[in-house]
């Protein structure tokens, strides 16, 4: 009952965002008369003579959006006016880039990353006609997995190529990756996430996801309880890996119901904050605030099983979630994270 609660809460808030953001680029973005300075500047770093709004608009909490006709098609362009925008963008891009490159899931192709001449920048991208997800729910679960899997199946290649006479490297595209991390920043909401590499999974995720976040919250709210449990919980979190060889995975990196939909031929995933880690990690969020439906979890199971252990990892995954909403919306998020680390340490 509690987390159905808190979905409807969650999604009153996005939408009350989205509103919000929409009333103030209206007044603020697209002007009355003529072309406004940021539509100025796309039309030159685009080369289009057109630039049309087409009624097309969408955004949540962090940034806004409009679609556009161009001269070489419509786009969507997402727009902050936040001076951290800049490294957003390029970090979502970046995540777009490698997503595609697996070709297993579709997502919006990315375009540009422009700075703007005022403030803030935009991120312009192919604009997709999406609608919420429903008939694809099993595709979209088989899809993910095969995300997931598409770095392990490198690597078994690469192997196997090794080993054979006469026969190079490789010619794929897509690099082979045996740590944990990306090689830009990106950014799970606002907040920018530490991608460095690192070897050990269990190090990379204790040190720049889960003592990231609880650091922020030391800074905004010095909660001794948190730190105190958080002390506890460093000894404990290997043992909740001992039984599983952790893969690094291309992960999704924000996949909550609301960054999924489907197109007319397929499930489609959207604004991204992709690093390498634990396959397991991506149905962190996924199964905090719901929007996928048990025909999504078989299709994926039935390609990546769930290993010794799985739903205590899960609780550690949330965990971040929990604590990364804390830092962004404030103290109504404590009480899941305080009781995560409590169940976690017992």
């Amino acid at each position: 009952m509690w987390g159905y609660i808190t979905y409807l809460c969650f999604l009153v808030y996005r939408v009350l965002c989205s509103i919000f953001y929409s009333i103030i680029y209206n007044i603020n973005v697209i002007g009355t008369t003529g072309d406004s300075i940021m539509e100025a500047q796309l039309k030159r770093e685009l080369g289009t003579s057109m630039l049309k709004a087409t009624g097309h608009s969408g955004g949540g909490c962090i940034s806004e959006g409009q679609s556009y006709d161009t001269d070489n098609g419509r786009v969507f362009v997402k727009i902050n006016h936040k001076s951290e925008a800049l490294r957003m963008f390029r970090g979502e891009m970046a995540s777009l880039e490698a997503i595609l490159q697996t070709n297993t899931v579709k997502v919006p192709k990315p375009v540009k990353v422009i700075e703007l001449e005022r403030t803030g920048s935009v991120f312009v991208m192919e604009h997709v006609d999406m609608k919420g997800l429903s008939k694809f729910s099993t595709q979209l679960g088989e899809q993910l997995a095969d995300l997931h899997l598409h770095n392990q199946k490198q690597r078994e290649r690469h192997s196997r190529e090794q080993q054979t006479v006469g026969k190079g490297s490789g010619q794929s595209e897509v690099p082979v990756i045996d740590k944990f991390g990306f090689d830009v920043p990106t950014c799970c909401g606002y907040l920018p996430q530490n991608n460095d590499w690192q070897e050990d999974w269990v190090s990379f995720y204790a040190q720049q996801r889960l003592g990231h976040q609880l650091s922020l919250v030391e800074k905004s709210y010095g909660d001794r309880e948190a730190q105190e449990l958080w002390s506890h919980l460093q000894l404990k979190i290997p043992q909740l890996f001992a039984d599983v060889t952790v893969v690094p995975a291309l992960l999704h990196g924000d996949l909550w119901g609301g960054n999924v939909a489907e197109c007319s031929d397929g499930p489609v995933i959207f604004d991204p904050a992709s690093f390498y880690g634990h396959s397991e990690y991506e149905l962190g969020i996924a199964g905090m605030f719901g929007g996928f439906n048990k025909s999504f979890y078989t299709a994926y199971h039935g390609r990546i099983p769930k290993g010794p252990g799985f739903d205590k990892r899960q609780q550690l995954y949330q965990l971040f979630h929990y604590l990364n909403h804390w830092n962004h919306f404030g103290g109504g998020y404590r009480g899941s994270s305080i009781r995560i680390m409590k169940d976690l340490v017992k």
